[in-house]
C-alpha cells in the first residue's frame, strides 16, 4: 500500500498558501504541482515551495497527482471539481462544495460512476476546542441540547479584500461564505438539521473597496448581506442563526448551546482552538482545555497572536481513508458537505419566500476526533 497521495492544488490565491504551509505536518499528503488561471501566481507559490507550476490542463493529466484540492472561486468549485473527477482523480474541494443541491448531487453521482472520492472542507470542526466541547456533549455534561445560538457578525471585507465583489454577488454573501464554519460545527454537536426558516436584508447597495490597487472604487451589492435563521435539528433543537457583514461590533458569543443540565459556551468555527466553557446547572463554571487535544495547540502566529491552525487536517484525513481502502465515509465527507448545501441554500430560499423549508439531504455526525487519533495524522 502506498503510503502518501499526491497532491495537486488549482487555486494559487490567498487561501492556498495555508495548505502549502500546512499540508506536510500531515501524513499521507505530498504536494507535488500547482495551477492557476494566472500562470504568475502558480509560478509565485511553485518558486516559494518547490513544487512544479503546470497549466490547468496539464495538472489534470498529471501522473504524479492521486488528488486535486479545489481553490478556486465558489461559483467555478462545481466545474472545476467535475472536471478533476472526468480526469480520474479525487477531490477535497473548498467551502462550499456547489452553489445549489442539484449541483451537489450531480456531483455524488459522478463520482460514485467514476469510483473516486470527494471531501469538501471546512474542517476546522476537527480542533481542539470543537473535539473538547463534542466530548462534553457525548459525555451528557449539558444533557440534552434543546437550543443554541450562533452569531457572524462583522461589516464585511471589502476594507481589506483586494478584490472582494464576489463576496456580494450571488453565490457570495455571509451565509455561503460562512455559514459552512458553523453549519459544520453544528453537524459535529448535535447532528443534522430537518428544516429552516429565515428573513434577510441588503441594507448597503454598494461597497467601497479600501486595499490595493482598485482603493476606493464602489462595486454592487447584489445578495442578502444580512440573514437571520432558525434552524430546527432531527433531534429536536431549534438554534438561531446570525449571519451579517452590516454590523459595525456586537458582544455576542460566536456559539452557544443550551442543553437541560447546563450551557456549553463555544469557540469561534472559523478557527481551529479558541475558549470553550461550561456552565452547570447548579451556576459552576468549568473551563475545558483545547490544548488537552493536539488540534488544539498553537502552532502558527496569526498577526502577534498565538493560534491553532490544523488546516489540511481533514483532507489528511480523507487521504488516509483513500490510502487504507477504507470504504467509511471520512469526517470532511460529501455527504456532510451536501448536507451544509442543502441547509445554506434553504436558509436563503426561506428569506426569499416567507416559508419553512424542510431539508432533504440529510447526513449523519462526524466520528468524533479523538486525540490519539488527531495524533496518527499528524508527521
Amino acid at each position: 500500500m502506498a503510503d502518501k497521495l499526491g497532491i495537486g492544488i488549482i487555486g494559487c490565491g490567498t487561501i492556498s498558501k495555508t495548505y502549502f504551509d500546512l499540508a506536510p505536518k500531515f501524513n499521507g499528503l505530498e504536494i507535488t504541482a500547482c495551477a492557476d488561471l494566472n500562470r504568475h501566481a502558480a509560478e509565485e507559490r511553485a518558486s516559494e515551495y518547490g513544487v512544479r507550476a503546470l497549466t490547468v490542463h496539464d495538472l489534470l493529466l498529471a501522473d504524479d497527482v492521486d488528488l486535486i484540492v479545489n481553490l478556486t472561486v465558489p461559483d467555478a468549485h462545481y466545474l472545476v471539481s467535475h472536471e478533476i473527477l472526468a480526469h480520474g482523480k479525487h477531490v477535497y474541494s473548498e467551502k462550499p462544495l456547489a452553489l445549489s443541491i442539484r449541483d451537489g448531487q450531480a456531483l455524488a453521482d459522478f463520482a460514485r460512476k467514476k469510483h473516486l472520492r470527494v471531501g469538501c472542507a471546512p474542517d476546522t470542526f476537527l480542533g481542539g476546542a470543537h473535539q473538547i466541547a463534542r466530548k462534553a456533549v457525548d459525555e451528557g455534561l449539558i444533557g440534552e441540547i434543546v437550543g443554541g445560538t450562533c452569531h457572524v457578525m462583522s461589516h464585511g471585507m471589502e476594507h481589506w479584500h483586494p478584490n472582494p465583489d464576489f463576496f456580494f454577488k450571488p453565490g457570495g454573501g455571509p451565509v455561503l461564505d460562512l455559514g459552512p464554519y458553523y453549519i459544520a460545527a453544528l453537524l459535529n454537536l448535535i447532528g443534522p438539521v430537518k428544516r429552516v426558516c429565515a428573513m434577510s436584508a441588503m441594507p448597503f447597495k454598494t461597497r467601497t473597496i479600501g486595499s490595493g490597487t482598485r482603493n476606493g472604487e464602489k462595486i454592487d451589492v447584489s445578495t442578502p448581506t444580512t440573514i437571520h435563521a432558525i434552524l430546527e435539528f432531527q433531534s429536536g433543537a431549534k438554534v438561531t442563526l446570525t449571519a451579517s457583514w452590516d454590523v459595525w461590533a456586537h458582544r455576542h458569543q460566536p456559539m452557544e448551546l443550551y442543553g437541560t443540565r447546563g450551557t456549553l459556551f463555544l469557540a469561534d468555527p472559523n478557527y481551529f482552538g479558541g475558549d470553550v466553557s461550561l456552565v452547570t446547572e447548579d451556576g459552576t463554571t468549568k473551563a475545558l482545555d483545547d490544548a488537552m487535544h493536539p488540534f488544539g495547540l498553537a502552532n502558527v502566529d496569526d498577526n502577534g497572536l498565538p493560534r491553532a491552525n490544523y488546516r489540511a487536517a481533514g483532507l489528511a484525513d480523507m487521504a488516509q481513508s483513500i490510502l487504507s481502502g477504507d470504504d467509511t465515509e471520512f469526517r470532511c465527507s460529501l455527504e456532510r458537505a451536501l448536507h451544509a448545501v442543502d441547509v445554506m441554500v434553504s436558509i436563503l430560499k426561506s428569506a426569499e419566500t416567507g416559508t419553512f423549508i424542510e431539508i432533504e439531504h440529510q447526513a449523519s455526525r462526524p466520528q468524533a476526533l479523538a486525540a490519539a487519533e488527531a495524533v496518527k495524522l499528524l508527521v
